[in-house]
């Protein structure tokens, strides 16, 4: 198996969790399997960065000393909030030249910057999609999964989910058994396909500011299979439904009703993923009450039945 070499691009104001977490996947896998990569991080003129959280990192080398990579890895920051011309220079001239391009977080911009997202499916932190797509409109920016690949180009969202790209990778490389034993190691889920949202449903929504409607949040979380009208919620949150439901609504950003939607959706999801309970099962548990209303839902929102689904994106057991 031939060895392949990553680079991890540094800069001022890089975020450390970009670097250290798929660095610590890349290097799993090394132990688990030697001789499969080699992780070398590189800055412009070799200087140490400074981190945006303060810490200093010490490259290996100068990135116009480093020969080129198999992976070329770009993290993200505030450094990508006004990036150094010599940088996205640098990334336009050796960076198709990659055999794997990958972005963690912001460092998509940086990819932006440089041209090589253009006529692509992108994703990035989900606080910088807007300016993603406003800046570079020729770039397909999508918010939602917390990765995307695209050919040999593959973005990821904040932060964590460069460690779930990362194990991605692994997994292509090498096979799901090594994958499975690096997250083991870190103590992480190889469990979240690219497509799965960056929000769970408690965060893609705010928390309520008064005790009441913050105690129908958790309860609606926690009985998604329960009578969750607006008129049940009132009498729990001891509101008139006309009262909550604008209460609601102005506190979390979103009905009462499209909250339920997406607690039951991922519910059921979680369910399909990590259970081998059937679809008939798992609508009631969700809440949907018929496997009909679920398949619609899914269809709604995923664009796949839950049986699709559930074949795409359950895990494989381990071997």
């Amino acid at each position: 198996m031939p060895q392949r070499s990553v680079l991890v691009v540094l800069f001022d104001g890089v975020q450390s969790l970009d670097v250290s977490g798929p660095v610590e996947v890349f290097a799993g896998a090394e132990k688990h399997t030697p001789g499969t990569y080699r992780v070398r991080t590189a800055s412009l003129d070799g200087a140490p960065v400074r981190t945006s959280s303060g810490l200093t990192l010490v490259p290996d080398a100068t990135l116009a000393d480093t020969p080129g990579p198999h992976t070329l890895l770009v993290p993200g920051g505030q450094g990508t909030r006004t990036p150094d011309p010599r940088l996205t220079g640098w990334l336009r001239e050796h960076g198709p030249r990659a055999r794997r391009l990958v972005s963690v977080c912001t460092g998509a911009i940086l990819l932006a910057e440089a041209g090589l997202l253009d006529g692509r499916r992108a994703t990035t932190h989900w606080a910088y999609c807007d300016r993603l797509a406003r800046d570079h409109p020729a770039i397909d920016v999508d918010p939602a999964p917390i990765y995307i690949r695209d050919g040999q180009v593959s973005t990821s969202a904040g932060v964590t989910s460069g460690i779930d790209l990362a194990l991605a990778l692994v997994e292509e490389d090498l096979d799901r058994e090594a994958a499975l034993t690096v997250a083991r190691h870190l103590v992480v889920f190889l469990r979240r396909p690219g497509n799965q949202a960056q929000f769970s449903a408690q965060l893609a929504a705010q928390t309520a500011q008064r005790e009441p409607l913050r105690e129908v949040q958790q309860w609606i979380t926690e009985h998604p299979a329960g009578d969750l009208s607006v008129e049940s919620l009132a009498e729990r949150a001891r509101l008139s439904p006309r009262h909550f439901a604008r209460a609601f609504r102005t506190e979390t950003g979103m009905t009462p009703g499209r909250y339920v939607d997406r607690v039951r959706l991922e519910h059921a999801r979680r369910l399909l993923e990590d259970t081998g309970d059937g679809v008939e099962e798992i609508s009631r548990a969700s809440g949907y009450g018929t496997p009909e209303a679920m398949r619609r839902a899914f269809l709604k929102t995923l664009g796949a039945a839950p049986a699709e689904y559930r074949r795409r994106f359950r895990p494989a057991p381990a071997r």
